[in-house]
């Protein structure tokens, strides 16, 4: 179970990281796109050089006992800024620039006084988990070690409180908002990490072992803060993405019923494609098939019975808009009944309309098909012809409906 936590941590980061590098390459210029990457890539570095395997292995490799430990506290103390500079991006707006300019030069001081501290201090005994209590009373090394825990400590804490104080006054973005409540909870959480550590140290200046501290509790503080906190940076920018596509694929089921209606039109032309495996492409799909149906059958859009439909739903309605589909509905229903007749010819071009329903058109005219009245009633007026007869559009004189509105025969 050894550094299973970090790997774990690390491994979570780092997809988080492959998700957004794609967006970093088509739009590099954008400062908040980079703060993002290197939020996600740094705290997972700080993770991998973390873990004691890591640990060992940096400190074999380099023939330097505890190298890991200056990288892993440089790594932190990156992170930190990155995440100040982040929010600062974020909410700053024209002032970010010298926002973050003030964070990265302080944090770039800390870094390289961590490098500094550790060339002339002494820590010739390799300690792969407890390095943090067991040099706390070592010179150089005691002030390395404070210096970096106060500067995450710092960064933390400000990230978490203007995230927190940000949320509350973003309730009209939702995304935005809950990404910044969760990454502000990850943030106030990681600072436990560095608060663990602190008192452990300070505990050994005081003769007392609170080692489990620093080895037990911070590792934890910190792995869940890290992936809450890089799941908040992912939500406002996957948030809206997963929006686009839950109303894609109401979309995609709301659009099912005028699809029903055009199959035999669709399946007997050969005008619709096999799905696409995707089902983010499954909306276009659709949409797609459903208009080659429309423009197929355009040629039997029955004007007469079009305008029935239309008064017949208005009177009962009083709604502009639901008659317009309605009518719609049933002119297409109608049309794809007609179409499917052998022998049907096409009607005259003073009967037939001039128009086909356009995309934007098409969820009312589903909507029409499944759920209106006036179109059930209309459909009861669609006739099958007669054996040997050649079925033509025939506009018989309306018979009365409920409401006082009329219906027409069609078939």
């Amino acid at each position: 179970m050894s550094g299973l936590i970090n790997y774990v941590s690390c491994a979570a980061l780092s997809l988080g990281l492959l998700m957004k590098l794609p967006d970093l390459v088509r739009h590099w210029r954008d400062p908040s796109l980079r703060a993002i990457n290197a939020v996600l890539a740094l705290a997972s570095l700080c993770f991998l050089f973390g873990a004691p395997p890591t640990v060992g292995t940096i400190n074999d490799l380099s023939g330097v006992p505890n190298l890991a430990a200056p990288l892993t506290y440089i790594s932190i103390t990156a992170y930190g800024a990155a995440s100040l500079v982040l929010i600062a991006h974020w909410r700053a707006g024209s002032d970010a620039r010298r926002i973050t300019r003030r964070w990265v030069c302080g944090y770039a001081a800390v870094v390289v006084a961590i490098a500094v501290m550790f060339v002339i201090g002494r820590a010739d005994e390799e300690r792969r988990t407890d390095f943090d209590t067991y040099y706390s009373a070592t010179p150089w090394i005691a002030e390395m070690i404070v210096l970096y825990l106060v500067a995450h400590l710092t960064a933390v804490t400000v990230t978490s409180l203007r995230s927190l104080r940000w949320a509350r006054r973003v309730r009209c973005r939702p995304w935005l908002r809950g990404g910044l409540l969760i990454m502000g909870s990850g943030t106030l959480i990681s600072t436990g990490y560095s608060i663990s550590k602190l008192i452990a140290v300070v505990a050994r200046w005081s003769g007392q072992d609170l080692s489990v501290l620093s080895t037990t509790i911070a590792p934890v503080c910190a792995g869940v803060g890290a992936f809450l906190t890089a799941v908040g940076v992912l939500v406002p920018l996957a948030g809206p993405r997963l929006t686009d596509v839950r109303q894609a694929l109401r979309d995609y089921v709301r659009l099912a019923p005028l699809e029903r209606e055009l199959d035999g039109v669709l399946t007997r032309r050969a005008l619709r494609v096999p799905r696409p495996f995707s089902p983010l492409m499954w909306l276009i799909w659709r949409q797609s098939s459903i208009l080659n149906g429309l423009r197929d059958i355009e040629e039997f859009y029955d004007r007469r019975l079009h305008d029935r439909a239309h008064a017949a739903e208005l009177h009962a309605s009083g709604d502009p808009e639901r008659a317009t589909s309605t009518a719609w509905a049933v002119t297409v229903a109608a049309a794809a009944a007609l179409s499917g007749t052998p022998g049907a010819r096409p009607l005259d071009t003073a009967d037939r309309l001039s128009l086909t329903p356009g995309s934007a058109a098409l969820g009312p005219l589903a909507d029409a098909l499944a759920t209106s009245s006036t179109v059930a009633a209309f459909r009861t007026r669609f006739e099958p012809p007669r054996p040997g007869s050649v079925p033509t559009a025939v506009h018989p004189e309306p018979t009365p409906i409920a409401g006082g509105a009329e219906r027409s025969h069609g078939t």
